[in-house]
């Protein structure tokens, strides 16, 4: 179940977005004392961040984890972890329980049982944010993904590597299970590129072909946030 909201430009859209957010977690905390937020990597969320970031709540009590990340140290310029540090968690959000996806190790595979743990503390997620790319993926859920139909099966783990073609490192993605148990998902697209590429996802064959059907097919809602 979706439902499409257009904005009149981005930083209206992000501000509301960021409003929205808040609200939605500070429902959860009140209705059960905690509340976990995922959060796509990438440069297209900085203004979101920055709105969130100033909103007052008891971010103390807040899981915050990302949606998918490189198997990276944070030392690099390529870290979704790193990026969030400086743009979200920050201000007041700066109190908030950062949940990280990579530890120092060979492969993401000596350290995946460690990570998978720590997301499954913070499960279900209360309020998930994704972006999408105009290959129709999300998250690390990439089209020609070595390990994409098993993240896309309703048993699997939580967590699990990527590797995927034009990707420059592993990456670790949250799962389709994870997606599809969250409260309410929010998927942020800006661009006519991207616009055309959700018009796509609609009539691809196969969640497969457009890995982002698994946000838009969940029978829970997921709201489409989209701008020029």
């Amino acid at each position: 179940m979706t439902e499409f909201r257009q904005y009149p430009g981005r930083s209206s859209l992000m501000k509301e977005l960021a409003g929205l957010v808040a609200e939605e977690l500070k429902r959860a905390l009140m209705q059960k004392g905690s509340a976990s937020l995922a959060v796509p990597g990438g440069t297209t969320p900085g203004p979101f961040f920055e709105h969130l970031r100033a909103i007052k709540l008891d971010w103390s009590r807040v899981s915050v984890l990302l949606t998918d990340e490189r198997f990276v140290p944070e030392s690099s310029p390529r870290s979704n972890t790193a990026l969030i540090r400086q743009t979200l968690l920050q201000e007041e959000a700066a109190e908030a329980n950062y949940v990280p996806l990579y530890e120092e190790a060979a492969t993401p595979e000596r350290v995946l049982d460690l990570l998978q743990e720590r997301v499954q503390a913070v499960l279900p997620l209360d309020v998930c944010v994704l972006g999408m790319g105009a290959d129709m993926h999300t998250a690390s859920l990439f089209p020609g993904g070595d390990l994409l139909a098993r993240a896309l099966d309703c048993r699997a783990p939580v967590l699990l590597p990527m590797r995927a073609p034009g990707a420059d490192e592993p990456r670790l993605t949250l799962t389709a299970p994870v997606f599809r148990m969250a409260g309410v998902v929010h998927l942020l697209i800006t661009g006519e590129e991207k616009r055309a590429a959700l018009t796509q996802a609609g009539k691809a064959a196969s969640v497969l072909a457009a890995p982002v059907r698994v946000v838009l097919d969940r029978e829970d809602p997921t709201l489409i946030h989209y701008a020029d």
